[in-house]
């Protein structure tokens, strides 16, 4: 599974986690039944967002069927997502994956610098491609045309150079995303959102680009393989201040549309979509501070101007969980921000990540050993700092599949 948003049970209260998994599933088993197994693979925890965007829209209950038990529940059965908006998903991740493994053979990395890999994996590949079309046209989405914006993206970067903007070079994803948004408007029958969700999904689509570019950067100059950034001689400087303005604004188109439950909507692409950023950037060693992009919508957010059919009664309509602030793209919780932490009210951000790392001898490092293990932060705090050493370190379950799929750090407040 990959993607960029990577919610955990802290901050998906009140269901929302449950839901969240639903759609998860409902995806994995979307892509096995219309494209076979090893399609499970393109599983990603972006694509899910169509589904969930296709539900927050419908005016009906949406369909859902109980699934068997799955090692990434735990070995429970649970009910999941399926319907239109899981196919489309299915059919997004699918074209997705396809690209995403293009561009694994075209750079060789890895195990795909090896010509009996490269060729087997071609051949998925294409075949990815091709049941993406086909599974999109059942759906009255132009699976060719996304396919057609996913070979331009490769003539973009050829053409690309130092001195060119990156948002050319970001073009054809934030294409491509708009038009998957923007469907699951016609599938629910609102058209009226189609505009809003068009905008929302150009500029996800920017912010997951970039992302990935800063991520694979220090990779890519090791190995001298292509990265938007460094081709276009773009800092992180101008892509932090791009993805802070691109969360906004995907926070206002949202505000643009109409949803009869948007809560798990705003929990991905506000709050989750912001600490992505935040998180992203981090791991890149970047310590600059975010852009302006977050001050302003705060006060928007706490307007009222949400009103019309969005979630639960009480101003809790957004609600991400734990540091959302009322909908809007404002600053999230200071524990996560500015320390890592997973959320406020909690020992889930002591010890802080500082900058320069601060170092602890053997016994100070053992007590804050101790005190991350009790409190789940090795698995679930990304990044965390050493006890040690106090450098940044990746959390051990990545995704935070343990306090989402099986319940195991239920020792700790924050994933309760």
């Amino acid at each position: 599974m990959f993607g960029i948003l990577r919610p955990c049970r802290h901050s998906l209260s009140d269901g929302l986690a449950e839901e969240w998994m639903s759609h998860l599933c409902g995806l994995c088993l979307a892509l096995r039944d219309g494209h076979g197994q090893m399609s499970r693979m393109a599983t990603n925890h972006d694509g899910l967002v169509v589904s969930v965007l296709a539900t927050a829209q419908s005016r009906e209950r949406s369909g859902s069927r109980m699934a068997g038990p799955c090692p990434l529940r735990g070995m429970r059965s649970a009910r999941v997502a399926e319907g239109s908006g899981a196919d489309l998903a299915a059919t997004v991740s699918l074209m997705l994956a396809s690209a995403k493994v293009r561009d694994h053979i075209e750079d060789g990395d890895g195990a795909f610098a090896r010509p009996g890999v490269r060729a087997v994996a071609g051949r998925v590949a294409r075949r990815w491609q091709q049941g993406a079309r086909t599974s999109g046209e059942g759906l009255g989405f132009d699976g060719a045309a996304l396919a057609l914006v996913v070979d331009r993206q490769r003539e973009v970067e050829r053409e690309a150079g130092e001195g060119t903007d990156v948002l050319t070079v970001t073009a054809p994803t934030e294409e491509a995303t708009a038009e998957a948004f923007a469907h699951t408007a016609i599938l629910t029958d609102r058209p009226t959102n189609h505009a809003a969700l068009h905008e929302a999904g150009r500029l996800f689509g920017r912010i997951a680009h970039l992302l990935d570019a800063v991520e694979d950067r220090k990779e890519d100059l090791e190995k001298g393989a292509w990265n938007p950034l460094t081709a276009t001689g773009t800092g992180l400087d101008r892509a932090r201040e791009l993805c802070d303005d691109a969360v906004l604004g995907v926070s206002l188109a949202l505000d643009e549309a109409e949803f009869t439950d948007d809560r798990l909507v705003r929990a991905l692409l506000v709050t989750e979509l912001g600490k992505a950023v935040d998180r992203t950037f981090s791991h890149a060693g970047y310590h600059g501070h975010p852009g302006h992009a977050h001050g302003p919508h705060q006060g928007h957010g706490a307007g009222g101007h949400h009103g019309h059919g969005h979630g639960a009664p009480g101003g809790h309509g957004h609600g991400g969980g734990p540091g959302h602030t009322g909908g809007g793209g404002g600053r999230r919780d200071k524990g996560h921000d500015e320390s890592g932490g997973c959320c406020s009210g909690c020992s889930c951000s002591t010890p802080a990540l500082e900058s320069p790392p601060r170092r602890r001898g053997p016994l100070m490092g053992c007590a804050a050993a101790l005190l991350m293990c009790c409190t789940c932060q090795f698995c679930c705090r990304d990044p965390h700092p050493g006890p040690w050493s106090g450098e940044p370190r990746r959390s051990w379950c990545d995704y935070c599949e343990c306090c989402t799929c099986c319940n195991c750090c239920q020792c700790c407040s924050c994933c309760e």
